[in-house]
């Protein structure tokens, strides 16, 4: 009880005698010591950094680094990929900890697995301060991602605009969070769903989705302005057909599926969760009719844009009405 609460009080200083950085995430273990070596900067600024890899950090390093100073210097020493240190050093490392030095601030940087887990472990016993960089791998975590973004910068986004920049941008964390500071300091006020679209529909994956998005859930008019928006950026006619494709099969999918959670039905149906919990908002309205009725649409628009039309672009606006409409026969506005 008293190692977890010293574990606490040291999570709210960065000038802790040691920061423990676990995971596998480059932009959170950079800011991590960016914290880190900005809090020590406030307190001295002339601040001595050292950023070490392993093979910079060999036996007895360490100590040098961490002696004495006769002007008792302000120090930060960063070891990177702490799990590929060397035994030895493991063992200089582990006797630092027992009895850090003042003035002086270690920060850890380890992957978090199995290999170099002694460390890992040494640190976390010795009360360190532990800042947690997991690898974002599901959408989810991405998009929690980006709302702590904007709540960081006390400015307020729209689920869905945060959302619409999660598909349009994808995985990486460092354009997501380059896109919220770009959005942030460009854009007065509340940012939503069209901002979003302004700045990054040039994406064409996202803008088709999009498109799809809003006829599915029987928002007419925003569906058409999203498909204008998308042909006048160059985006091909057939990325949304497809797009309008996968949206009705999904609502279809889920509609005759059985009952369950998310991570079933994910399962049976072949769609991560996320879109589970998304298809299940945008299917109220539709009915096994609508369903047909909007393939049906989805086909005829489809030809139309392969060539067996005059005009492509009436071809998807005529399908985008008729899939909208269906999305409200059961009376949805």
């Amino acid at each position: 009880m008293l190692e977890a609460m010293a574990r606490k009080t040291a999570n709210d200083a960065p000038l802790a005698p040691v920061t423990l950085a676990v995971g596998q995430e480059d932009l959170l273990l950079d800011r991590a010591v960016r914290e880190v070596v900005a809090a020590a900067r406030a307190a001295d600024a002339d601040t001595d950094v050292r950023d070490l890899t392993p093979d910079q950090l060999q036996p007895g390093t360490l100590a040098e680094l961490t002696s004495p100073s006769l002007f008792a210097e302000r120090k930060v020493v960063v070891v990177r990929d702490a799990q590929d240190l060397s035994a030895d050093t493991v063992k200089d490392v582990k006797a630092y900890l027992g009895s850090p030095a003042e003035e002086i601030t270690l920060v850890l940087l380890h992957a978090g697995g199995a290999k170099g887990k002694g460390l890992l472990d040494a640190a976390r016993k010795a009360g360190a301060r532990e800042v947690a960089c997991p690898k974002m791998t599901k959408p989810a975590d991405r998009l929690a991602f980006v709302r702590g973004e904007f709540r960081s910068t006390g400015r307020s986004a729209t689920p869905e605009a945060c959302q619409a920049l999660c598909d349009a941008i994808g995985s990486d964390l460092r354009e997501l969070a380059s896109a919220v500071s770009q959005l942030v300091a460009d854009v007065e006020g509340t940012i939503d769903e069209a901002v979003v679209g302004r700045y990054y529909t040039g994406r064409a994956e996202a803008s088709s989705f999009t498109v799809a998005d809003r006829a599915v859930e029987g928002r007419t008019a925003e569906a058409l302005e999203a498909l204008r928006w998308s042909l006048a950026t160059g985006v091909a006619p057939v990325l949304i057909t497809s797009a309008l494709a996968q949206g009705v099969r999904a609502i279809g999918k889920l509609s005759s599926a059985r009952g369950g959670r998310p991570a079933e039905l994910a399962r049976e149906l072949g769609m991560p969760p996320w879109k589970i919990d998304r298809v299940r908002q945008q299917m109220r309205g539709w009915t096994p009719d609508g369903v047909a009725l909007a393939m049906r649409a989805v086909a005829e628009a489809d030809a139309g844009v392969k060539g067996g039309g005059d005009d492509p672009e009436y071809a998807l606006e005529k399908a985008v009405v008729t899939i909208a409409r269906a999305a409200r026969s059961r009376g949805r506005g």
